[in-house]
């Protein structure tokens, strides 16, 4: 299968490095130091759950000299997304599918806008991943899980070949009827998780292990939930419970996306996560205190500020 990574990033990289490392035609659409180390040297992928590995995998940031693929991991973060739907065309062909790989709930619906929903897939990644250096991507944390499937609920021929070619790679990878609500459940977990240990400046098991800051975890996240069920989101009952113990299993010392963005002074996804929230709430008529400190917090970083942002020790 000829598969294209738009965003060779934490995420991106260590899907893709497994697809490669499984045999199949990968190109990683990536720029900078990154794309520079990758060309020279390979992919080095650094796996808890994989092992240690490089890939020799073509590398580009133009989309053009790839040409129509069978498979696009589109998995830059949420605020690069207009520039990687900018990319799409020439590599997608009639039979393209086009799976969104990212954090946020509408990425679909963006993608599906520029380029016709009969190409779009939606997943959802538990997985924490990090470029490490310049051609280096560590995963440090998370189940490696891929759960994806149809938008329309469907259990098309595509979903059955693209897991095969998943499981075959070493991916575990779950379809999912219900696609829509997953990236809700997913979006409960992240807005909590994510925005808890950037505000923090914590890993996960101080926060759980103090009772009040444990509870702004899961008010963050039941506020989402709040926010799901005024918009119709089927969410499964105890969906915040499943979330915590979700939390509880990860390693103490993991943090979220964001928070590993704001030690680095990069850009931050806040707007797409618990930014979102809180517009939904207004929208909805449902409060959301605990999402709306986190934004105000944060809000400061958001266009990425190395001399404000914090650094880990």
């Amino acid at each position: 299968m000829r598969v294209a990574v738009i965003g060779a990033g934490g995420t991106g990289g260590f899907f893709g490095g497994l697809l490669a490392r499984g045999g199949e035609e990968v190109v990683f659409i990536a720029r900078g130091a990154h794309l520079e180390a990758i060309r020279r040297h390979g992919l080095a992928v650094k796996s808890r759950l994989a092992g240690e590995f490089t890939v020799r995998a073509q590398a580009t940031d133009n989309p053009a000299e790839v040409g129509p693929v069978d498979l696009v991991l589109v998995c830059v973060k949420t605020y690069s997304l207009d520039e990687a739907v900018a990319m799409l065309p020439p590599l997608a062909g009639p039979g393209t599918a086009i799976l969104s790989v990212q954090n946020g709930i509408d990425n679909e619906d963006r993608i599906a806008r520029a380029v016709g929903p009969g190409h779009v897939l939606g997943a959802v990644a538990h997985v924490s991943s990090l470029i490490e250096s310049p051609g280096v991507v560590a995963q440090v944390a998370g189940p490696g899980k891929l759960l994806f499937g149809e938008l329309d609920g469907s259990r098309s021929a595509r979903v059955g070949r693209l897991r095969d070619v998943f499981v075959r790679s070493g991916i575990a990878a779950e379809v999912r009827d219900d696609i829509r609500t997953a990236l809700w459940e997913k979006f409960v977990m992240i807005c909590g998780v994510s925005g808890v240990t950037a505000l923090t400046r914590l890993p996960i098991g101080p926060i759980l292990a103090t009772p009040e800051t444990a509870r702004v975890l899961r008010g963050t996240m039941e506020e989402v939930e709040a926010v799901a069920r005024a918009g119709g989101v089927p969410l499964p009952e105890g969906c915040v419970g499943q979330a915590m113990d979700l939390a509880g299993s990860f390693e103490p010392e993991m943090r979220g996306s964001m928070a590993h963005d704001l030690a680095a002074g990069r850009r931050l996804e806040l707007e797409a996560l618990n930014g979102t929230v809180v517009r939904l709430g207004q929208a909805r008529g449902i409060p959301t205190p605990f999402n709306f400190v986190i934004y105000a917090a944060l809000k400061p970083f958001v266009a990425g500020t190395p001399a404000l942002g914090w650094r880990a020790p």
